[in-house]
């Protein structure tokens, strides 16, 4: 069990005290001062591991359900005892040009906090430190934790859609390039990177409820103060949607003018194709006639014939060469 338990504190008016390893015990405490809180964090646990957990603290068996097998969409459920929200916080990774998604849940009651991390990306350490340091934030509960935790994770993806926006611009870039890369390269890179928006889309868009049910009245464990605070997080997050949504538009107009680029250099290619065929097509004809076996043909006695049959052959040649390239096709 002390592997699975990241961190256990009270924060008794915004100041920590560290748990004992009985956290019911500390629970208990807790309920009993009065402006105190438990906060305990837990990393990927087992059934087993967490049946102690969602015992003491009377978490909803559907809620625990979700905790345990992870792979949820971001949503907020209430319950009797508890409100459980699950957030998908997100890393991007410029070298590999990946996004990866992990899972947040968290358990807010009336004195705690239990928060299941799934997969790597997680800002709870970060938050829970800067919140250490102002304890006058801390003081407001359970609710403080709820909103420095989600303000964490849609802020990362503004950072994450800027870095994306980045990487978009390059990949245009490359696109609209006047000298030819490697077109089927290119093509993969767009279509990889559509799957890693569409991934990144899957973490932002559903949060938007949630989010919005948080400022308005009505959702128990939640003080009427803080509604404010989870507007600014519900704006950064139409924020971030929306750059999600310009990075998809950007994306299929790219692959859309790439696909129509390779047309026009496949049209392009056919039109040189077909101009350098008609030039060796010229003296195959004229040879190819001359080449006859018959005694009664134009010019076939004359002394000069066969310089003439060349002169004729580079003049047409010249001419048609002229005619291509003054037309483009060469």
């Amino acid at each position: 069990m002390p592997d699975v338990i990241v961190d256990c504190a009270i924060y008794r008016e915004g100041r920590r005290i560290d748990c004992a390893a009985d956290f019911s015990h500390a629970l208990e405490e807790a309920r009993a001062e009065g402006h105190s809180f438990l906060w305990l964090g837990m990393y990927e646990p087992t059934q087993d591991e967490f049946d102690m957990v969602s015992s003491e603290f009377a978490l909803h068996p559907l809620a625990v359900e979700d905790a345990l097998h992870a792979h949820q969409r971001p949503k907020l459920e209430v319950y009797d005892d508890s409100l459980f929200v699950v957030l998908k916080p997100i890393t991007y990774d410029v070298g590999a040009d990946t996004v990866t998604a992990s899972e947040l849940m968290l358990f807010v009651g009336d004195s705690f906090v239990v928060t299941v991390r799934h997969g790597e990306a997680s800002p709870l350490g970060a938050v829970r430190k800067r919140l250490e340091q102002h304890p006058n934030i801390l003081r407001h509960g359970p609710t403080a934790v709820l909103y420095a935790v989600s303000d964490a994770v849609v802020d990362h993806y503004i950072e994450v859609a800027a870095e994306l926006q980045q990487d978009l611009e390059e990949l245009e870039a490359e696109v609209f390039a006047p000298v030819r890369g490697d077109t089927k390269n290119t093509a993969a890179r767009i279509y990889t990177f559509k799957r890693e928006v569409m991934e990144f889309r899957r973490a932002t868009g559903p949060l938007a409820e949630p989010m919005a049910r948080l400022q308005n009245p009505g959702v128990p464990f939640v003080h009427d103060h803080a509604r404010p605070f989870f507007r600014d997080v519900d704006d950064h997050l139409t924020r971030a949607n929306e750059s999600v949504e310009g990075l998809d538009r950007l994306l299929s107009d790219i692959l859309a003018a790439h696909l129509a680029q390779m047309g026009v250099r496949q049209n392009d290619d056919m039109r040189k194709i077909s101009a350098w065929a008609a030039l060796a097509a010229v003296p195959t004809l004229i040879a190819g006639v001359y080449g006859m076996n018959f005694d009664r043909m134009p010019e076939l006695k004359w002394h000069y014939g066969y310089y003439g049959i060349l002169l004729l052959m580079a003049v047409i040649e010249v001419s048609l060469y002229r005619l291509f390239k003054r037309r483009g096709w060469l």
